[in-house]
């Protein structure tokens, strides 16, 4: 079905929504979501990334993308079903989105996962997970009924090296660096938390709130994740990406031979277009919903879905 619908969805670009409301019981109380298409041998769930993100790829703490709404209506225009959730805590979903954990994350995806299954008559799902729902994705890899996955601006390596080279290149911030690797290399220890000496910005970064999951994501490293899976995997990065280095999708290949890499030449962490290497507009698409997926991000995912039917 999706090869015989690939040209129109090419040639007509996304439908318009029609999705449907979704609720399913999680662990932590009721998770809600928004399920495009209706029926379909293989359907797809999309997995939010980190922060308060919604199920369209928006919070309200400013990202105003609609990344993963863009995403849902253009894949089920080519033909397959596609769930994008509110993770727990965030938007229709219950739960405390600070208590969380990639086990909790792990649990909510299986019940979505039977869920989407008993809704679309599919027979296997295909994680889409973005950034940190990329790691989610990994992390849940080895649920039943599972077709595949597809990571999107996912890291390759563990989270704390990343986040200390951000700071050194960061044009305020660069020469606190030291001091990032000092408190990500204490939190990898087990040592208690201190960001004496850092400015007030940079200490945001550590809420004690969500220090637990942090602590986690920081010790996990996804290359790990990958190594021996032997799902169809897709990996995509892009090189005008400044929160994911675009070389994410090589760390997992040496990894994991078998997964697929792509690097979409002016692709941002949003999953938008700009010109290769203005990162100056990469910013301005955290907060430009209009602004369209890349042109080259829903025909590379359809053909891929393709060769592994």
């Amino acid at each position: 079905m999706l090869r015989n619908l690939l040209l129109a969805v090419l040639l007509a670009g996304p439908a318009a929504a029609q999705g449907i409301e979704l609720t399913v019981d999680g662990p932590a109380g009721a998770l809600a979501g928004t399920l495009e298409g209706m029926t379909g041998a293989q359907a797809a769930l999309i997995l939010p990334g980190s922060g308060p993100t919604d199920r369209n790829g928006n919070n309200a703490a400013g990202l105003s993308t609609d990344s993963y709404r863009l995403l849902a209506e253009g894949l089920a225009a080519g033909g397959l079903p596609t769930l994008r959730i509110d993770k727990r805590g965030i938007g229709g979903s219950e739960g405390d989105g600070n208590a969380v954990s990639l086990a909790a994350y792990r649990d909510d995806t299986a019940a979505w996962i039977a869920a989407l299954r008993a809704e679309t008559g599919a027979e296997c799902v295909w994680l889409i997970g973005h950034s940190e729902g990329g790691l989610i994705a990994l992390f849940s890899a080895d649920l039943p009924d599972l077709c595949g996955l597809i990571l999107l601006a996912t890291p390759g390596r563990p989270l704390g090296p990343i986040l200390v080279e951000q700071i050194a290149n960061h044009p305020l911030y660069g020469g606190y660096a030291d001091d990032i690797a000092r408190v990500v290399e204490d939190l990898s220890a087990g040592l208690p938390l201190n960001v004496d000496g850092l400015p007030i910005e940079l200490a945001l970064l550590f809420q004690p709130a969500t220090l637990g999951y942090l602590t986690e994501l920081i010790a996990t490293d996804p290359a790990e994740l990958v190594r021996g899976l032997t799902l169809p995997i897709l990996a995509v990065t892009g090189d005008t990406d400044a929160q994911v280095p675009a070389d994410a999708g090589d760390h997992l290949l040496a990894a994991n031979p078998d997964v697929e890499v792509a690097t979409l030449p002016g692709m941002t962490h949003t999953l938008k277009q700009v010109a290769p290497g203005d990162f100056a507009a990469g910013a301005m698409s955290y907060a430009v919903p209009a602004l369209p997926l890349h042109e080259d991000l829903l025909p590379l995912l359809l053909s891929f879905l393709q060769g592994a039917e």
